[in-house]
């Protein structure tokens, strides 16, 4: 047999990899689902059980305390452990939490299942993304990863149909049902993830490389081998220690930031959908059908993102994502007392121009660390992100108590000008790389 000389980076797209995207993907999907639909629920549980702000707010961001936790353990698992071993964790946390909401009675069972709940997202994050990075071509890697967002976005989306509809058909305590409906979701995503094997760059990583060449001829077909692999994936191995020292100290510190910023008032929102509509005086088939479109609004701006992460550039995006999104949260603020269209324009170019910042929460932090600390660098990004994000989110309510619509929109405005300095400061540029050179230090 002739001897094959393409690099795995290099080769076209084949079934595997589709349906590796599918296996990942559909995570994101009821990702997107499991957070949002408390946003649904949270009005009618609050009136059953007669939740104060406090409880509101905890409530509200226990998945993301769950995530923050889990992002840290889940990462360093999945690279001591594997992709493979962790990839069947998240679907049966989300169905097993699900299902308990039948029977929830109090506010603290509410929190521990939702914790629980994040605990799988937290893991999910990591282990999904880094096992997809690592099997993808460097032309497929940016796009098939800013379609994660995309899909995370349809799953709020699906959250907030299915969610509404199940409140109209369910009666009063229709909330057990809402929140237990991701239950029909983790369970195909339990089934389709069935049969995938682990990451032959992790394999490599570990020194177990006749495992890693079976899995490459399995993916690739068999003319391929790891002499495929790029060079730099047989190197001395880094360590967790390495996230913290030199550059890679820099490019955790962006991703956690980055990551934040572009998510804390995306979540703020998304928990609390009908209150902040109804601080902004709408109501209605204007709040019900808004809180719609401003949903699929985000999705619409990930699909304009996607193919720019390519075509302009990694750094681009994120910068000019940040300052757009920054003047749109400002000018809500500025006209929050504005009518209906007014509001849900800002409201609308606010979910268009953060695309690009969200489409790259992925595309980032699977591409600026190697393999040994990847899935690391993944989770702990994600863990520091959600600490912001559970603050903003549980401070919500109490904000629109204390200092109003408009001055938490202007809040908002700030953590996205945050973002934008980070950006300018650390953002690196990372297209048409190999992993490898994406993660080196020495570029």
């Amino acid at each position: 047999m002739q001897k094959n000389t393409t690099s795995i980076e290099d080769v076209p797209l084949n079934g595997f990899h589709q349906l590796l995207t599918v296996r990942s993907g559909g995570g994101w999907v009821v990702d997107g689902y499991v957070l949002s639909i408390i946003g649904v629920a949270l009005m009618q549980v609050s009136a059953e059980l007669k939740l104060t702000n406090f409880w509101e707010g905890m409530i509200a961001a226990s998945s993301l305390i769950g995530i923050f936790f889990a992002g840290f353990f889940g990462g360093w698992l999945t690279d001591k452990l594997g992709r493979q071993k962790l990839y069947f964790v998240p679907p049966l946390l989300f169905i097993v939490c699900s299902l308990a909401h039948l029977w929830v009675d109090s506010a603290f069972a509410i929190f521990a299942l939702r914790f629980l709940i994040g605990v799988g997202v937290g893991i999910e994050y990591p282990v999904a993304s880094s096992l997809l990075v690592e099997f993808l071509p460097s032309r497929n890697r940016g796009p098939r990863l800013a379609t994660l967002t995309i899909l995370w976005f349809a799953g709020a989306a699906l959250a907030y149909i299915a969610g509404n509809a199940i409140l109209a058909a369910a009666g009063p305590e229709a909330w057990h049902w809402v929140l237990a409906s991701p239950a029909l979701l983790g369970l195909p995503l339990l089934l389709v993830r069935l049969g995938t094997p682990e990451s032959a760059r992790w394999l490599v990583s570990k020194g177990r490389t006749a495992e890693a060449d079976r899995v490459i001829k399995k993916v690739y077909g068999a003319s391929f081998s790891i002499a495929n692999m790029p060079a730099a994936s047989v190197e001395k191995q880094a360590s967790l220690g390495t996230l913290l020292q030199s550059g890679y100290g820099k490019r955790l510190l962006f991703v956690g930031v980055f990551w934040a910023c572009s998510v804390i008032p995306v979540f703020a929102v998304y928990a609390f959908v009908p209150k902040v509509l109804d601080a902004l005086h709408l109501t209605g088939d204007w709040a019900a059908y808004g809180s719609i479109a401003i949903t699929l609004l985000f999705v619409v701006g990930c699909a304009i993102a996607t193919p720019l992460v390519n075509v302009m550039g990694r750094r681009p995006l994120v910068i000019w994502s940040f300052l757009l999104s920054a003047l749109a949260l400002l000018g809500l603020g500025t006209f929050s007392d504005g009518a209906e269209w007014l509001v849900l324009t800002f409201f609308g170019l606010y979910a268009l121009f953060i695309g690009g910042a969200q489409v790259l929460q992925l595309v980032y932090p699977n591409e600026i660390f190697p393999t040994d600390i990847r899935a690391a660098g993944v989770g702990i990004g994600a863990s520091i992100s959600r600490i912001g994000a559970a603050v903003g989110t549980w401070l919500v309510p109490l904000s629109l108590a204390s200092i109003g619509i408009g001055n938490t929109m202007y809040a908002a405005a700030a953590v996205s000008i945050v973002g934008l300095l980070v950006s300018v400061w650390l953002a690196p540029e990372t297209r048409g790389m190999s992993l490898e050179e994406a993660a080196s230090l020495k570029r």
